[in-house]
């Protein structure tokens, strides 16, 4: 069993990862996905500090190296505030179900990434895969039983989350590179979650928009309840696992099993948001999802 705890850890990813999307579009359609983005980012701030007091004994990973810093940081930057930023919108937007099946693109844009970057050559069977992902997805955006249900900002909606997708697949490029061997999974979480947390806040200040937000947050105990609720599952619980996956499994099997929110999220988006689509939409995401274990499965 041991051997497989990063595996393990990346279907628990998952299922973090869709009880947390379901909450943050609640949230968002609550107190709005700026207000959202932001306070969750704090919260998550504060649970991980805690967490990492209580499991590792001290408020800051002691053996933080400058570079691994930076690239935790920047890793947090453009993973947790520019592309959450997009996905949020497309969470309030058109619900949970669309935006987390474009985040299931994550793992291909990760891998043409690695592959402009670091030269990383990809197989036929890859190349493949990233065919048949992109096939899947568009046949569940283009399917025809939806069109008469479809939100009213669906297109905004798949833009946004395919931008959250690009967001969060850089985040995990640039985040393993200040992953060192015997790293604390938490710590990286902490130092990513903190350098989004200010960026975000200072950017609200320049904005002058924080009393705005507060003035959001008073009396709205069911938004910051589901807020703190997504949090939980999101970004601490979920962010934790994801980087312990990529620390203890290949990041290709590791992303594979992390893409699953979108099939998990089925149900919920038929029960919970009265989506209503076709067999269409449902075999394009299996689709998707076969596509994206060729993409790394070898």
């Amino acid at each position: 069993m041991s051997s497989y705890l990063g595996e393990l850890a990346a279907l628990g990813t998952s299922v973090c990862f869709a009880i947390g999307s379901t909450l943050f579009a609640l949230a968002g359609r609550e107190l709005g996905s700026l207000v959202v983005n932001r306070i969750r980012l704090v919260m998550a701030t504060l649970l991980l500090v805690l967490a990492h007091w209580w499991l590792l004994g001290s408020f800051w990973p002691p053996q933080l190296t400058t570079e691994g810093g930076l690239w935790l940081a920047l890793s947090g930057i453009i993973g947790l505030v520019i592309g959450d930023a997009f996905l949020f919108k497309a969470l309030v937007l058109v619900g949970p179900r669309l935006p987390m099946l474009m985040m299931s693109l994550a793992p291909v844009f990760a891998a043409l990434q690695a592959w402009l970057m670091f030269n990383e050559v990809l197989s036929l069977q890859q190349m493949a895969g990233i065919l048949v992902t992109l096939a899947g997805i568009g046949w569940v955006v283009m399917d025809g039983n939806g069109n008469l249900n479809r939100p009213r900002h669906y297109g905004r909606g798949i833009l946004f989350g395919l931008f959250g997708a690009i967001g969060q697949a850089s985040g995990l490029v640039l985040a393993k590179n200040g992953l060192p061997d015997g790293f604390s999974a938490i710590s990286a979480n902490l130092v990513r979650m903190l350098a989004a947390a200010i960026a975000l806040w200072s950017l609200t200040l320049l904005q002058r928009q924080f009393k705005s937000t507060i003035t959001a947050l008073i009396g709205h105990w069911k938004g910051l309840g589901l807020s703190m609720l997504a949090s939980i599952f999101g970004p601490v619980v979920g962010v934790s696992l994801a980087l312990f996956s990529i620390q203890h499994a290949p990041i290709g099997i590791a992303s594979t099993l992390m893409a699953l929110p979108p099939v998990l999220l089925l149900p919920v988006g038929y029960f919970v948001f009265k989506e209503r689509f076709g067999w269409g939409a449902v075999a394009g995401t299996l689709l998707a999802m076969f596509g994206v274990g060729l993409l790394f499965l070898m």
